[in-house]
């Protein structure tokens, strides 16, 4: 079968027969999403404070020894924040790419995504404070 496909590292679209799943192919895919995360943080003011957020959170988890299960809800926290960022510019790029104009809709649209966002770095607020919190009062004179 031969598919017609646009390729990530391409502005062409090129026809390429479908064959199996390569080790060279997952390697091509890893390069493409570095990529996308340099990006990310080249282009993504907010970007840095949450790679901020992040080194002075693992740091703190470090100082304070936390429990695997405690380092779990951190991570899920730092993943979930990341994952909302990436997602956020992704649909920044796109509403850019589809609506190069002002247009209320493109406006909400990434009012929506930065919307997303602030709820997981609300909700990552609330795991650092639950997790770290007693930990930082214990060492509390």
């Amino acid at each position: 079968m031969i598919r017609v496909l646009r390729c990530a590292h391409s502005n062409k679209m090129e026809r390429t027969p479908s064959n199996p799943l390569t080790f060279t192919g997952r390697l091509r895919s890893v390069k493409f999403a570095v990529r996308g995360i340099a990006t990310m943080l080249r282009t993504q003011h907010n970007a840095w404070l949450h790679a901020t957020a992040t080194v002075l959170v693992i740091a703190g988890g470090l100082v304070v020894r936390l429990s695997v299960s405690e380092w779990c809800w951190i991570a899920l926290a730092i993943t979930s924040v990341w994952t909302a960022e990436a997602l956020n510019t992704a649909f920044e790029f796109l509403t850019d790419v589809a609506s190069p104009d002002f247009h209320p809709i493109a406006e909400k649209a990434k009012d929506v995504a930065a919307g997303a966002v602030l709820l997981a770095a609300g909700g990552s607020v609330v795991i650092g404070v639950l997790v770290l919190g007693p930990h930082v009062v214990a060492l509390l004179p």
